[in-house]
This record gives C-alpha cells, sequence and structure tokens, in this order.
C-alpha cells in the first residue's frame, strides 16, 4: 500500500537537527522506548518482554549502523548494531524458552530465577573473554579507516559480547543477567555520549536504574523460591507464584 510506504519512509528519515552537523533519529527514541518497554517486562517475568524488544533491536539496528547504511547520525557503531542483530536472534529462542517453562510449570510462570552454577560461570566467563578480544580484531579490521581511537573497538566488542551474555542469562532464568547488564552499560554510557548518541546513552542511564531495581526484585525472588531460612521469614502467605508476585509489586 503507497500510504504504508509513506508512512513508514517518513518515520524512517524523521530526525531532529540538534545542530547543523548533529541530527538525531526519532528511531533511536523510539527503539530505545521499546527496549525499556522490554526490560519492564523482563522484571515481571512476562513472557511479552520478546516481542516488544524485537521491535526496538530493529530499530536501533539501523540507527547504530550509521554512516555503513547512508545514515547522517555519525560514526557507525559496529557492536552496539551487531548486538541488535543477535537480540533478535537471541529473543526468538527466549520467546520460545518461556513460552515452553510457561505451558509445562503448574502454575503458568514462565521463568523461575535462580544463579548460575560455579562451572556455568566458569565456562561462560571464559568464553565470554575470548570472545571480547576476538571481536576487537575482528571489529578494528572491519572499521580500519575510521578516526577514532583505539578503546572504541575495545569497548564495543565488550558491549556486544556483553550483552550476548546477558541476553543468554535472561532466557535461562539467571540472576546473574542483571549483573551483565550493569556492566555493560558501565561501558555503553560513556561511549554513547562520546560518539553523540545522546538519546541512547540517556535511556541507558535510566536502563542503569531499573538494572538495579530488577536485580534486586529477582534476587528476591530467588531466595524466597528456594526456600532459604531468610526468604522464608520475609515471603508472604500463599504459593511461590504468589510470594514472588508480592515481591513485584512491593517494590
Amino acid at each position: 500500500m503507497h500510504w504504508a510506504d509513506q508512512l513508514l519512509s517518513g518515520f524512517y528519515d524523521a530526525k531532529w537537527q540538534v545542530t547543523a552537523d548533529q541530527a538525531i533519529y526519532y528511531r533511536e527514541i523510539v527503539g530505545n522506548a521499546f527496549g525499556l518497554g522490554s526490560a519492564l517486562f523482563g522484571m515481571r517475568r512476562s513472557v511479552w518482554a520478546w516481542p516488544v524488544g524485537i521491535v526496538g533491536n530493529v530499530l536501533l539496528f539501523t540507527v547504530f549502523a550509521g554512516q555503513a547504511i547512508g545514515n547522517d547520525q555519525g560514526t557507525p557503531l559496529f557492536g552496539q548494531a551487531a548486538r541488535q542483530v543477535f537480540f533478535v536472534i537471541a529473543s526468538v529462542y527466549g520467546w520460545w524458552r518461556w513460552n515452553q517453562n510457561s505451558r509445562r510449570s503448574s502454575d503458568g510462570t514462565a521463568v523461575r530465577p535462580h544463579w548460575a552454577t560455579a562451572r556455568q560461570r566458569v565456562v561462560y566467563g571464559s568464553l565470554a573473554l575470548f570472545a571480547v578480544v576476538l571481536c576487537f580484531y575482528v571489529f578494528r579490521a572491519v572499521g580500519a579507516g575510521f578516526p577514532v581511537p583505539w578503546w572504541y573497538y575495545l569497548a564495543d566488542s565488550w558491549i556486544f559480547v556483553g550483552s550476548m551474555l546477558a541476553t543468554y542469562a535472561l532466557a535461562r532464568g539467571w540472576v546473574e543477567f542483571w549483573l551483565c547488564w550493569i556492566a555493560v552499560d558501565l561501558v555503553g554510557v560513556p561511549e554513547l555520549l562520546h560518539f553523540r548518541y545522546y538519546p541512547s546513552a540517556v535511556l541507558y542511564a535510566v536502563y542503569a536504574v531499573f538494572v538495579i531495581w530488577g536485580f534486586v526484585v529477582w534476587l528476591r525472588i530467588s531466595r524466597a523460591e528456594s526456600g532459604t531460612p531468610s526468604a522464608a521469614a520475609e515471603r508472604p502467605a500463599g504459593s511461590g507464584k504468589d510470594a514472588a508476585t508480592a515481591d513485584i509489586h512491593s517494590n
């Protein structure tokens, strides 16, 4: 339909010209809003976290690819763009896994937060370290010629790998998911500010607040559902699902 094509084209090109050489695409703002919505659904253990996140990932890919796909927004952030592609793939897996869990669970719970085992931490931590080093050299080779400092490639490598690790951890229900996101934000926010992706930088800073909140919520749920003595004293009356819900609404 012609009107739909015009609508989509208009949205794709719409931007706020901040200065003569700096524009902010509305796609960046809307994409990050969907990302925030996905984080909120994830904190509440809702399957909607995944499809909402996918919409944001597609929009943000078109932003962070930057000059590489003809945008005039600025330096393309390969790690930021590449992780959006992975997010879509991982979100399909997470969406499927949480749906399967909710069907198998007697109370319809999509995921039960818990800590990863020591072995899982060692294995995935080692793989992440190797992947960061590998991505550093790959991104530097791909971005040869861009006027950026060397640390850009290292920062983008960690953002890419850390985001992959965090998304996988979310699908598995590991409490470490939130800690991994904090580590990604500590690098991502300064990088985005440096390269003038201001809406994403601001929203990433907002994410950090929700990530800390989400960590506390999932930590309390994991303690309640594991039946630890300290959690039992704080646990509200009712089923495990009711207690988890009460934990969420009490924050």
